[in-house]
């Protein structure tokens, strides 16, 4: 790891412990309240009440981006729990679907029993790893674009643009004493905060309901007390979380921050201001050189589109998501003034620590952490790809009676009691075959059975897509040994229908 980042790492010690101070800012004197604030940081106590943060509209190919991954994750949000799936019949048709009241989990063609939840884990840990990869590589990407609190509040304040207007309208609006005009705008721009937050709330439950029916069930008022908590509680979360907090949830209550930076390298890409380039900054006037002093004509444009009010001059700070936002101000900026794009990009420290050291640089995008990263999802998805090819549709799980461990019977033999699960998958009926092996002379009888002769094996039958318990009596001559390891074996009607269990016959000692 270079000096240069070890260095910058103990000068943003305190930012990095505490959140960078959020200005508001208007656009004219933007540069000076930033000089300002940097210059009285120090004599600010531990705690202080928040700075409301008014971030100005910005265009751009990254302003661009995060509309467009906003459109994909707010359509895919809304529009799953509309697909749907034909499954057969009596079997949910919604395409993805977290059935509790059935303890199933659909997607498209997968069913997922309660047992298999190593699916979801398996699936989480891809998405974690996929995380600190990205991490690794990009900086938080994550957290700039595809964060559900980034697209929430994203949208949030594009409908508060819409009502109340950009940054210094918004600013006026706020300063101003309440008035007609006023509190209808407040009014207008809440409501619709509480429509989209509805809207999210209801969306939400109608992955673990089917969608249709739900939808009509919480407009005509007969859905369950369940229903409308759930969707109270996301409605109250969503309206509070991005209406209200809004970057506080970043700097105060999300974890992500506090770890990212193991993620990081000095080959990792982040939002970055180019100070060898930049620096001295200062007020430029046109028609004037650029000899002696650097390109950042110190506008504080930057800090103006910022969602967390943070001077990204000031080196990396916990608070920034890495958006890119303060891109897209500071390219406008450079070519208004006739400089070159990219004083703030994204770029690796490696890369900085090359330019300012003369020599050139070429990014290694194959590095031992990431190669770790990768290796590691490759693991889990083989395994899950391995386990969801190779999984039957059925099952059988076996209990075997506790009290008593057996029972001599009146011809001298021994009998055990066990409990059976079988969990046909198919969405057809089946009957089984069930033998034991381990056990010399070993015979079955079965609990509520047409037949209640003890026989070598026995017939079960299972429902379609459900699971049948049985009570099993195993009776054997004594074997002169206290235990026995015994195989159960059910047979099917066709291949992958059949399974195995093996537990324990319990006889006295000789």
């Amino acid at each position: 790891m270079s000096t240069r980042w070890a260095a910058g790492s103990s000068r943003k010690g305190r930012a990095m412990a505490e959140p960078a101070i959020r200005l508001p800012a208007a656009d004219p004197g933007a540069a000076e309240t930033a000089r300002s604030v940097r210059a009285q940081r120090a004599e600010l106590p531990l705690y202080v009440n928040r700075i409301k943060v008014y971030p100005r509209r910005v265009a751009g190919p990254f302003r661009q981006i995060k509309w467009a991954v906003l459109a994909v994750c707010l359509g895919l949000y809304y529009a799953v729990p509309w697909l749907r799936w034909d499954r057969g019949p009596g079997v949910p048709d919604q395409a993805v679907l977290l059935d509790l009241p059935g303890r199933r989990g659909y997607f498209f063609a997968i069913e997922i029993w309660p047992q298999e939840v190593y699916f979801l884990t398996g699936l989480l840990i891809l998405c974690a790893i996929g995380l600190f990869l990205a991490t690794a590589y990009f900086g938080r990407v994550w957290c700039g674009h595809a964060c559900p609190q980034t697209v929430w509040t994203d949208l949030f304040m594009l409908v508060e643009r819409w009502i109340e207007g950009d940054r210094n309208a918004r600013i006026r609006l706020d300063k101003a004493p309440w008035t007609g005009s006023k509190t209808l705008r407040k009014l207008a721009k809440h409501a619709a905060w509480l429509a989209i937050a509805a809207a999210t709330g209801g969306a939400w439950v109608f992955y673990f309901a089917d969608a249709p029916t739900t939808a009509l069930q919480i407009v005509t008022g007969t859905a369950s007390p369940a229903i409308y908590l759930f969707a109270g509680l996301f409605t109250v979360s969503t309206y509070t979380l991005a209406g209200w907090a809004r970057e506080q949830v970043c700097t105060y209550m999300c974890p992500w921050p506090r770890f990212q930076a193991a993620m990081f390298d000095e080959h990792s890409f982040v939002v970055s201001y180019r100070r060898l380039r930049g620096e001295p900054r200062g007020k430029h006037k046109a028609g004037t050189g650029w000899e002696g002093r650097g390109d950042c004509v110190d506008c504080a444009s930057c800090v103006a589109v910022c969602p967390t009010g943070i001077d990204i001059r000031d080196g990396q700070q916990l608070e920034c998501i890495g958006c890119g936002l303060c891109i897209a101000a500071c390219d406008e900026v450079m070519e208004t003034v006739g400089r070159p794009r990219g004083l703030i990009a994204f770029d690796t420290l490696a890369a900085q620590d090359a330019a300012a050291e003369g020599r050139a640089h070429r990014h290694p995008w194959i590095r031992p952490r990431p190669v770790v990263y990768v290796a590691a999802m490759a693991i889990v998805a083989g395994a899950m790809i391995a386990a969801l090819a190779l999984r039957g549709d059925t099952e059988l799980h076996v209990l075997r009676d506790r009290a008593p461990l057996y029972v001599t019977l009146s011809d001298g033999t021994i009998r055990n009691g066990y409990t059976l699960k079988i969990l046909n998958k198919a969405r057809e009926p089946r009957r089984y075959v069930l033998t034991t092996e381990g056990v010399p002379g070993a015979v079955l009888s079965v609990v509520g059975a047409p037949s209640s002769s003890a026989a070598p094996q026995a017939e079960l039958a299972a429902r379609p897509d459900s699971v049948a318990t049985y009570r099993v009596f195993v009776a054997a001559p004594k074997t002169g040994q206290e235990s026995l390891s015994m195989t159960m074996r059910l047979a099917g009607p066709v291949r992958g229908a059949s399974a195995t269990h093996t537990t324990s016959f319990v006889s006295p000692r000789k």
